[in-house]
């Protein structure tokens, strides 16, 4: 067993506590003008999909665990289970949205992530920096509104809504930073 200090948290890490895994969301070190440093983060248990905010001391530490990475290819959607398959053992793991969060928001038919393993439980998923989606409704813009870099207001395929520039029309495929949500290009 393994164990790491906490101050080598970073954004992105994952670690075992208490027995539940978490992966940290984002991180902050105070450290006050007497007495040990406080290590403020903001992670999300990688089971359940909880989001929470922890603090530790300095000289606390956590569990490091192994993660296995693999690539797979997002299938299909059944109620409440994300399915997807390994492309090169073709088995198909599935995840649940509340596991997923945000990036449901992201996946279409054959979109390849990286699927992270923990002794053969799949976990969590890396989605491309960004991703092509098509535009299903878009708000009428409005003549004149050109010269101000006005924006509307689209909702593409999976739900996502997007503030993109005004010649941005519905059945268009616009590029989305998975990051931040926000529009890229018109593909």
């Amino acid at each position: 067993m393994t164990v790491i200090d906490v101050n080598e948290l970073r954004s992105g890490v994952t670690f075992e506590l208490d027995g539940n895994l978490y992966k940290v969301l984002e991180y902050s070190h105070h450290k006050p003008g007497r007495g040990k440093a406080t290590i403020r983060t903001k992670i999300r248990d990688l089971r359940s999909g909880t989001v929470m905010e922890k603090s530790f001391t300095s000289s606390d530490r956590v569990r490091d665990i192994r993660l296995d990475h693999h690539i797979v290819q997002f299938l299909y959607q059944d109620g409440d289970l994300f399915y997807f398959m390994d492309t090169e053992t073709y088995e198909q793991p599935a995840l649940t949205a509340s596991m997923l969060d945000d990036a449901v928001m992201y996946l279409t038919e054959g979109l390849e992530v990286k699927l992270t393993f923990y002794q053969g439980e799949a976990l969590d998923i890396d989605l491309p920096t960004t991703v092509d989606l098509l535009i299903e409704e878009a708000e009428m813009a409005v003549k004149g509104d050109t010269a101000t870099g006005a924006n509307k207001s689209v909702t593409t395929q999976t739900g996502l809504k997007v503030q993109v520039p005004l010649f941005v029309e519905k059945g268009d495929i616009i590029r989305v930073d998975t990051r931040s949500g926000n529009y890229v290009t018109r593909v």
